[in-house]
């Protein structure tokens, strides 16, 4: 696989360059951590926690983060994530929910620069970095018998499981990219030379197949290790990994998935993580078929499993295509992680693409407005949301509602790590001394460049995902020359790009590609990157069409009724209140043909919005009008939308019913600002 094209503007001459993605003499940004030889050459390097900063309604997110789950969740759940937890050296749980919780605990304590999280987190970094043994073993002392099991009656994982160890590891990583504290890389050596003795007769399958599935994060902890201490036994190690791993590659090529419909024996959580394993080997084999293999298996997934809002159906396993399927939230915030860390090692926009449509679709929707309550499970075609029987592979514990606990405590525990990370990843810093804007959001980066080094701020300023204007100021202490790199998303034609006030270049290309100004920069120049943002629509299962402009999917505006419920007495796992929605307007919408034909859409700017926080009804930033007809034989089916209805105007020699019905107009507002909503719509006469 060939890096990108890159188009490079120098003063006024334009020319494109393509660099092969392979080891180079001289490999790696001069200040930030890239990959060594023989690892391949990688376009883009992580820069500090805390270089980059949010702001708008980014880092409003970040601060009712801060104050919701994320900032307190050791008080709200102290049985599991309180003083008793293994990983504080208790006789607590001691597997996966402490580490989910601080994985993302950590990046945004150091994003927000807030001591108080600092201090949360730190207890469980310093008993974790003491808890060494001379052999190499960290982390909780494994009990002698069985595991207990939680006061929900779920038995913890073995503690000697290699899995939560490589939750943990994440978390390391994290902490020392926020303090250079070396101790972390003392623990990671030690550890890893535990495994390379141990794994030949305890392979990553031997307590629990979640580590067999999960390889690929060990993996990646493995080579960004190798890249600050140079070990060698690091890359004998890494290929011991990748062979103990489950065959992600084999899964994602020759149609498998495509073949299979739907794969039962997938867990969806699996699948999200898996599908980096590939390309983070790829970086030691340099076999193109592991990153074909990948992109192979994504375009698989979205045409057999696939959903509007950007992810697949899975409920906990594989489970087709239909818009009332689950998707369950670790699923989300997990593939938003392996898709990070693709796009970096690859340079391959395709993966930032996805990255936006998950961020700004399936993540905002799961979680309530001050991050104090999460749904398990999410559908794209959501009507009702109670704790009532549905058509899901795991349906137990009111899994559809809004809760703390609801469904299981994995996905309270994993959430956190969501925004957090993606502000991470807003930026990157490039191989030739540059920076590059991969995903977009108001922020600000501070980080060395050029020749010489030189420390520059890049200010950047936007309404996306909503508008199509992006604006970048160069804040620098004297002249210097390095390259901006941009993002260019697929759906972007005729994108723009001004300079100072004036026109560089208009960019009508077929596929998404980064672009490259490369110039010598003064202090306040200014850089504006316009994304035109179309409405066009996209098929889905049983022919139903979904609405999209720019990475935004938009939905039908359904009046929410929100209700506190008690925990039933007859399930003794929901021990906690929780909230069921009901709709206050109809739903059973079809979007005619004339419509879709005329491309009748109408967008509408919300002029009350005041930028704070877009993911709720009321603060929807934007909206698209359009004309539709009620259905009036699509009714609840097992407590959802019934089965999509034919689309069209005759199926079997009848008339649709709804061929004589008035049309009438329908509001659509962004996915990720709805609870309720259709976003997959039958299509009708």
């Amino acid at each position: 696989m060939t890096r990108p094209a890159r188009f490079v503007l120098v003063l006024l001459t334009v020319f494109c360059i393509t660099l092969p993605l392979q080891a180079q003499d001289q490999q790696g940004n001069d200040y930030y951590n890239s990959n060594q030889e023989p690892l391949v050459e990688q376009p883009y390097a992580q820069l500090p926690i805390g270089a980059i900063q949010p702001k708008g309604w980014l880092l409003e997110q970040l601060k009712r983060q801060r104050s919701g789950l994320t900032g307190n969740l050791d008080e709200v759940y102290p049985r599991v994530i309180g003083k008793t937890n293994g990983w504080l050296g208790g006789d607590g749980d001691g597997w996966e929910r402490g580490p989910y919780w601080l994985d993302g605990l950590v990046p945004l304590a150091y994003i927000l620069d807030d001591q108080k999280l600092k201090d949360k987190a730190k207890d469980w970094i310093e008993w974790t970095l003491n808890s060494q043994q001379e052999d190499g073993y960290f982390g909780p002392k494994p009990f002698d018998g069985e595991p207990p099991q939680d006061i929900q009656g779920v038995q913890e994982g073995p503690r000697r499981d290699w899995w939560p160890k490589m939750v943990m590891l994440k978390v390391l990583k994290q902490y020392y990219m926020a303090t250079k504290d070396e101790r972390v890389l003392d623990l990671m050596t030690n550890y890893f030379r535990y495994q390379l003795e141990h794994l030949p007769d305890q392979p990553l399958g031997n307590w629990s197949y979640w580590g067999n599935r999960r390889g690929g994060d060990n993996l990646l902890m493995v080579y960004w290790l190798y890249n600050h201490t140079g070990d060698e036994f690091l890359l004998e190690l890494g290929d011991l990994i990748y062979e103990q791993t489950f065959d992600w590659a084999g899964i994602f090529s020759n149609d498998k998935l495509a073949s299979t419909n739907p794969v039962p024996t997938i867990h969806t959580v699996n699948l999200a993580m898996g599908l980096k394993t590939p390309i983070v080997y790829f970086q030691k084999s340099k076999d193109q078929q592991h990153v074909h293999s990948v992109k192979e298996g994504w375009r698989d997934i979205r045409n057999v499993h696939g959903v509007v809002h950007g992810l697949y159906a899975g409920d906990e396993n594989l489970h087709g295509n239909s818009p009332t399927q689950g998707t369950e939230l670790c699923t989300v915030v997990e593939s938003m992680y392996s898709l990070e860390q693709m796009a970096r090692i690859s340079g391959d926009t395709d993966f930032a693409d996805h990255l936006e449509r998950i961020a700004f679709n399936s993540l905002p929707t799961q979680h309530d407005d001050e991050y104090k309550l999460r749904q398990y499970f999410q559908q794209a075609n959501q009507v009702r949301i109670t704790h009532e029987e549905r058509n899901f592979f795991n349906d137990a514990n009111a899994q559809l509602t809004f809760g703390v606990l609801t469904g299981y405590p994995c996905c309270t525990t994993n959430m956190h790590q969501g925004w957090p990370k993606f502000v991470q990843n807003l930026w990157y810093a490039t191989d030739d001394n540059g920076l590059a804007a991969m995903v977009y959001s108001s922020s600000e980066v501070t980080a060395k460049v050029g020749e010489n080094g030189t420390e520059v701020t890049v200010v950047e300023e936007t309404e996306y995902p909503f508008k199509e204007s992006i604006d970048f100021t160069i804040q620098s202490p004297n002249e210097v020359s390095f390259p901006l790199e941009l993002r260019i998303p697929e759906w972007a034609k005729k994108a723009m790009v001004q300079i100072n006030g004036e026109n560089w270049k208009t960019l009508d290309v077929e596929d998404g590609h980064m672009i490259t100004v490369d110039r010598k920069w003064s202090d306040g120049d200014k850089v504006i990157l316009t994304l035109p943002m179309q409405v066009h629509t996209s098929r889905w299962a049983e022919r139903s069409v979904g609405v999209e402009r720019g990475p935004l999917v938009y939905a039908l505006k359904i009046g929410e009724r929100w209700e506190k419920k008690q925990p039933p007495k007859d399930n003794w796992r929901i021990r906690n209140a929780y909230y069921e929605v009901s709709p206050t307007d109809p739903w059973n919408y079809g979007i005619t043909e004339k419509s879709i034909k005329d491309m009748n859409f109408e967008v509408h700017f919300n002029e009350n919005y005041d930028g704070t926080y877009p993911w709720n009804l009321e603060n929807a930033p934007v909206k698209i009008t359009t004309k539709a007809k009620r259905i009036p034989e699509w009714e609840l089916y097992q407590n959802s939308a019934g089965p999509l209805p034919a689309s069209g105007t005759y199926r079997y020699g009848h008339k649709a019913s709804t061929s004589e019905a008035e049309a009438e107009e329908i509001t659509l507002i962004p996915y990720g600002s709805t609870t309720l909503r259709i976003s997959q719509f039958p299509v009708v006469p």
